[in-house]
């Protein structure tokens, strides 16, 4: 999604229309189609390609907050039981495209992502467009293997890795990591019927212990990963009942299955100024059958445990909700009887 060159607030139309109707989807759209239809509408109608055509920049505006509702299923299930008045519009993410904004409001953007603001961009027209042409270079990465390398600010490096059908039938683990806590994203293209490739999948690098790191998993069982955003947002909103939100930072990461045949991957340079180093590696969970079921032990332990603390925290409101009401009669009951005894001497000094 974008914001055209301003580095401007969320973008809502004055006159919304259904994000449904906009992204010519229906109400069953599954994730995946959701945004295979943004990516084509986010790049016919992206301002890098219709400068001369303001209705276009309308129109992205309108397929970007149609998808910002419709990727996020928190969002997507309160548009769907009440329309835009669930929403809370000026509160939605927006992400902005780096390649289109000029050096002051670049800047800027970098200032509040370095003191931790969180700063969603947009992949470039430009690289959308040559993927789409065919007209990139795509080098080999074997499966088992990895590669290092550094890319230049909205710009990506395209990879290409063979799958046999045991491997297909095993999975793979597409995973990129930067030492250099780097800004990037990690890209999946399908094959378009024109021969070039068509952005399927996004993944944003997360910052994790001393690494930037983005992962991408085909695989036929499912895998989480510990969101710590969720934990920030719990303190920010509840810092005494934090505690029992500590374990809902584990969410279940988007899966595909891949067929036997070379895919397409890429590595896009999401700094502000600099390059972005990284590691990128291709790795079939077969090689690793011991930790994976290890992995899934420990996961189904968190999942369990995460489930005891809803009920507990049920039970701990109830007690808390009961503990207050008592206490509150409590002070009103000793407020009552020292009104009593201030009365009752009042009375034997007056009178006696």
């Amino acid at each position: 999604m974008g914001m055209g060159s301003k580095m401007e607030g969320p973008s809502t139309p004055a006159n919304r229309r259904d994000p449904y109707e906009v992204l010519s989807l229906t109400r069953d759209s599954t994730d995946q189609e959701i945004k295979t239809a943004y990516r084509k509408l986010a790049l016919k109608y992206h301002p890098d390609k219709n400068a001369s055509n303001p209705e276009a920049s309308e129109l992205f505006k309108e397929v970007a907050y149609s998808y910002s509702i419709l990727s996020d299923p928190e969002k997507r299930r309160q548009y769907d039981s009440a329309g835009f008045e669930a929403l809370d519009a000026d509160s939605m993410d927006m992400e902005i495209d780096l390649s289109n904004l000029g050096t002051v409001n670049t800047m800027f953007a970098a200032l509040f992502s370095k003191l931790g603001v969180p700063i969603k961009t947009t992949i470039s027209a430009n690289v959308l467009e040559e993927a789409l042409n065919g007209t990139v270079t795509v080098r080999p990465l074997p499966i088992g293997t990895s590669v290092s390398g550094k890319v230049e600010k909205q710009c990506a490096h395209f990879f290409g890795v063979t799958m046999s059908e045991q491997q297909a039938e095993s999975g793979i683990v597409i995973r990129v990591t930067s030492t250099a806590q780097s800004k990037f994203k990690l890209l999946y293209f399908e094959q378009d019927v024109n021969g070039g490739y068509g952005l399927a999948l996004q993944e944003d690098s997360e910052k994790t212990g001393k690494v930037t790191s983005a992962g991408m998993y085909f695989l036929h069982f499912q895998v989480y990963r510990m969101d710590s955003t969720v934990n920030a947002l719990a303190m920010a909103k509840d810092p005494d009942g934090a505690f029992f939100k500590r374990l809902e930072g584990l969410q279940p990461c988007e899966l595909s299955e891949l067929k036997a045949g070379t895919h397409i991957f890429a590595v896009y340079g999401d700094n502000f100024f600099k390059t972005a180093s990284y590691t990128i590696e291709a790795v079939c969970a077969k090689s690793y059958e011991d930790t994976t079921q290890k992995l899934k032990d420990v996961e189904a332990q968190i999942l369990r445990k995460r489930n005891e603390l809803r009920q507990f925290e049920a039970e701990y409101r109830r007690a808390l909700a009961r503990y207050q009401e008592v206490t509150d009669r409590y002070a009103k009951e000793k407020q009552s009887v020292c009104s009593f005894n201030l009365c009752y001497s009042y009375y034997i000094n007056v009178y006696f």
